[in-house]
């Protein structure tokens, strides 16, 4: 196979350097494209949400990348493959996540929810597209069920005990 050499268009600043504990969907981050790609966001403000696509470059290390993976690296969940998972230790150290666009201001778009840590190189921003990127009835794995229960359930004891939830 031919390899293929990207470069990014931005990068991402939400201070988050530790990434244990942090509860995502709690994060506002600023996503800074390069001044020169600010021109390729023009209309972006007619969409709630985006697509940000980015690379993990603190999974550099080939040693760390795996083909099966705990969920979450927890034991009580099942050993599945990589591609079943949003494991930031594989092949390709590539992320995507869709998050609400809060608003723009000229080459910085802020948004909510991206799980994505401070300096994390950006490749790509697309709109997302609530008729081709939304699946009706979309099936998740059991464990994913449990996992999603479990996190949840964590969030909830720490707000109570008055902890932060990052």
């Amino acid at each position: 196979m031919a390899d293929y050499t990207v470069h990014p268009i931005g990068r991402v600043e939400n201070g988050i350097t530790e990434l244990d504990g942090v509860v995502w969907e709690d994060v506002e981050s600023r996503v800074v494209l390069d001044p020169e790609f600010a021109d390729g966001l023009d209309g972006i403000e007619g969409f709630s949400h985006i697509l940000v696509i980015g690379y993990l470059h603190r999974q550099d290390d080939l040693r760390e990348r795996r083909l099966r993976v705990h969920p979450q690296g927890r034991e009580d969940l099942p050993l599945v493959g990589v591609f079943a998972t949003r494991s930031p230790k594989r092949p390709n150290p590539i992320a995507i996540t869709v998050v609400p666009l809060l608003r723009r201001e000229g080459n910085v778009l802020h948004v909510k929810g991206l799980d994505m840590a401070d300096g994390t190189p950006v490749l790509d921003i697309k709109p997302y597209l609530t008729r081709g990127d939304r699946v009706e009835d979309a099936r998740v794995a059991e464990w994913l069920h449990r996992l999603w229960e479990a996190n949840d359930r964590e969030r909830a004891d720490s707000r109570k005990k008055g902890g932060n939830p990052c």
